[in-house]
């Protein structure tokens, strides 16, 4: 057999393999994955088609009671991005959660050409909580502001319910138990600024100088007497 026949033959193999990959059938699972949970939450919702239509409309991007009815019966042969945001939005869940649906399919085709795992390994990936790399340390750093913000709006809330619970008190007892509750909600709210600001400084090595930075909470830390440790 020659050099060119043998070169031949690889670019037949080649050419078989590309055939016959599985990028058409995965592309078909995720698609059905998205409409069997777009009709698994409707239905869940008590919502019909055309009131999922009307929704999305209300959204901004409308999308038709036949689009919809299509999709979930299968017949429609094109998702786009845009329609699984707006359909997340109208049926109050998150996109990712459509396209990987926890707790409701055993295992899915992460990517073609993969073997099946589990849709909890998909969803870490899909978010970014997995791996490694500038990327990965970016999207870990964004989910432990979040948390830290959190702490912190529920501190400030704790701080001005108690700082109303102290004027209005007419018994001094009470009274002081509200200051006192007042004063530990102060200090876990100084205690989450302190460490958002720690997170916002590791974001900013992470973006570079130019990096836009997440809102800070000076509208929280002014309510802090003497309005230290804003952010």
């Amino acid at each position: 057999m020659t050099q060119i026949d043998s070169e031949d033959e690889e670019a037949d193999y080649y050419e078989d393999e590309e055939e016959n990959d599985d990028v058409p059938e995965w592309t078909d699972q995720l698609m059905t994955t998205v409409a069997a949970e777009v009709r698994r939450r409707r239905k869940e919702r008590g919502m019909s088609a055309q009131e999922l239509a009307d929704a999305c409309a209300a959204i901004g991007h409308p999308i038709p009671r036949n689009v919809i009815a299509n999709m979930e019966s299968g017949r429609r042969s094109v998702l786009p991005l845009v329609d699984v945001i707006v359909l997340a939005e109208a049926l109050d869940t998150h996109p990712a959660l459509l396209i990987y649906p926890l707790g409701h399919v055993r295992e899915l085709q992460r990517l073609p050409l993969q073997y099946p795992t589990s849709p909890w390994d998909a969803m870490s990936w899909f978010v970014g909580e997995s791996g490694e790399g500038q990327d990965a340390a970016l999207v870990n750093a964004f989910h432990e502001y979040r948390r830290q913000e959190a702490v912190a709006f529920t501190a400030w809330n704790a701080m001005g319910n108690y700082r109303h619970d102290a004027e209005i008190a007419t018994d001094p007892k009470m009274r002081a138990q509200a200051q006192r509750g007042e004063e530990q909600a102060i200090k876990r709210l100084e205690t989450a600024a302190a460490h958002l600001q720690t997170t916002r400084s590791r974001l900013q090595r992470i973006l570079g100088p130019s990096g836009n930075l997440p809102p800070g909470l000076e509208a929280l830390t002014a309510d802090i007497p003497d309005g230290k440790d804003s952010i």
